[in-house]
């Protein structure tokens, strides 16, 4: 093998170990960028119901991510704590490794 040959593998090995680095989404940072921590705390209940208890009810109803991003997107009715209802505001985001990764990030809670 010749010193070409081994920098150009060298080269594309490099490329193809920092590419997930590249396709990582900061899940908390598109919750946060996207105001839905304003009604969703961590453990507590804010105008909507707390991530953990969300996980929880998703986990109960064997329910997974693909049900998560039709509530992220789809701004139907949601019923707050106080009792009454308002339109669900929809993630800005149609991009599928974005919205798996924010349902993932939330359901881990």
């Amino acid at each position: 093998m010749n010193i070409r040959t081994l920098i150009v593998s060298a080269a594309i090995g490099s490329l193809c170990l920092s590419a997930p680095a590249f396709a990582q989404v900061d899940a908390e940072e598109v919750f946060k960028d996207n105001d839905c921590h304003k009604c969703h705390h961590a453990t507590k209940a804010k105008k909507g119901p707390s991530l953990e208890k969300i996980a929880a009810r998703f986990k109960t109803e064997n329910l997974g991510t693909d049900e998560a991003i039709k509530h992220m997107t789809s701004g139907g009715k949601v019923r707050l704590t106080d009792g009454t209802e308002e339109d669900h505001k929809i993630i800005d985001s149609k991009d599928p490794t974005v919205l798996n990764a924010v349902a993932k990030w939330m359901l881990d809670r």
